[in-house]
């Protein structure tokens, strides 16, 4: 008999908008391959760019909040694993699920680890250092109890993993690390990418929804770009991202060749053509969707140390780490310009990919997990 799983999405999935989609979407992959009957469920409104999942055989349901007609859904349904969509969406209707599908298999994913991102971020704001006693707030208490009251919690960051034993002692064996799941960089797959001298430009992606996207923006604009334009006056600097505002958009300057473009309708072409990626995020959490992505495409990437974090383990990154504005300004520069520092970091994240992502492998440890 198929297991039935429910998923109750804080969103509808949008591959092309985050990472958070591109996640959900490989979930979903992974649930199918299990051959499962999958009924995803949210009380978001449709979006104009969600994808379809009845399009892959996944049933739809829309749902309310605080709304009886939850319970008479799950009673007939009677889903034998829920996975849930970040914590909040578990604080909803964590308890009806607890009371009306007692023995269902309760899963959370955390996407990121919410209490260290926010943490980061209150203090980047506040002009000083993170501490580790940041991350005690009114957010690491629901987050915390919501991860206690799962049966499991997906964490797609080793580092997440260990933070939250070290720091909230939460036992191992309910936590579960799972990263983001892709197919390996084969030679074909570097054969067809276009060559360094093929390639021109720098290159940003990112949600404007979330925060960290915009505020990385905001210090290539103000600090790094300036220096790198100095430098290398004919290239430019390329953001792309779903969800602009106003404020992002005003950013746009033709004559200092800083182009906000929107939305892309093909990331991984964008990127491809595309020398650098550029992406100097000073706070965060979790991993980054754009950094595996730029791996996948065979371009190099200059990032921070908490966008690099939890991706590459002890392999050397795809490019180049740093964090004051001069030195991401440097690295960017000296990264565009030689051909053989180019070739080595991309060589760089074939190995990362293929040795921490590849969706083969990862599928064997979690069939042996679960």
């Amino acid at each position: 008999m198929k297991q039935e799983v429910l998923i109750i999405g804080f969103v509808w999935p949008e591959p092309n908008s985050s990472g958070a989609g591109t996640r959900m979407m490989q979930l979903i992959t992974l649930f199918q391959e299990q051959n499962w009957n999958i009924t995803f469920a949210s009380a978001a409104a449709d979006s104009e760019f969600m994808f379809d999942v009845t399009s892959i055989g996944v049933k739809k349901k829309a749902i309310a909040i605080n709304d009886s007609s939850f319970d008479v859904f799950l009673q007939e349904l009677n889903p034998s694993i829920v996975l849930f969509d970040r914590f909040v969406v578990e604080e909803q209707f964590g308890w009806r699920v607890a009371d009306n599908c007692p023995t269902a298999l309760r899963i959370l994913d955390t996407i990121d680890l919410h209490t260290l991102r926010l943490a980061r971020q209150k203090a980047h704001k506040g002009k000083s250092l993170f501490n580790v006693k940041d991350l005690y707030s009114d957010i690491a208490k629901r987050e915390i109890a919501s991860i206690l009251r799962c049966d499991i919690s997906l964490l797609i960051s080793e580092v997440e993993m260990d933070l939250l034993q070290s720091y909230f002692k939460i036992e191992k064996s309910i936590l579960y690390y799972l990263p983001f799941m892709v197919d390996a960089v084969d030679a074909a797959t570097v054969q067809n990418w276009p060559k360094f001298e093929e390639r021109k430009d720098f290159i940003f992606i990112g949600n404007f929804l979330h925060e960290p996207n915009w505020n990385a923006v905001q210090f290539l604009k103000e600090s790094i770009w300036p220096l790198i334009q100095n430098e290398l006056p004919q290239a430019s600097m390329q953001i792309y991202g779903a969800y602009p505002s106003q404020k992002v958009l005003q950013l746009h300057n033709v004559k200092d060749r800083f182009l906000v473009l929107g939305r892309a309708e093909n990331a991984a072409a964008v990127v491809r053509k595309a020398r650098v990626v550029l992406a100097p995020i000073r706070f965060g959490a979790g991993a980054k969707g754009k950094l595996i992505e730029a791996m996948q495409c065979g371009t190099p990437s200059v990032t921070t140390t908490i966008g690099a974090e939890s991706m590459n383990g002890h392999l050397p990154w795809n490019g180049i780490i740093a964090d004051e504005f001069q030195d991401i300004a440097d690295a960017a520069v000296q990264l565009y310009k030689d051909e053989t520092l180019w070739g080595s970091a991309q060589k760089n994240g074939i190995d990362i990919v293929n040795q921490r992502y590849v969706k083969p492998l990862l599928l064997l440890i979690l069939s042996i997990a679960f």
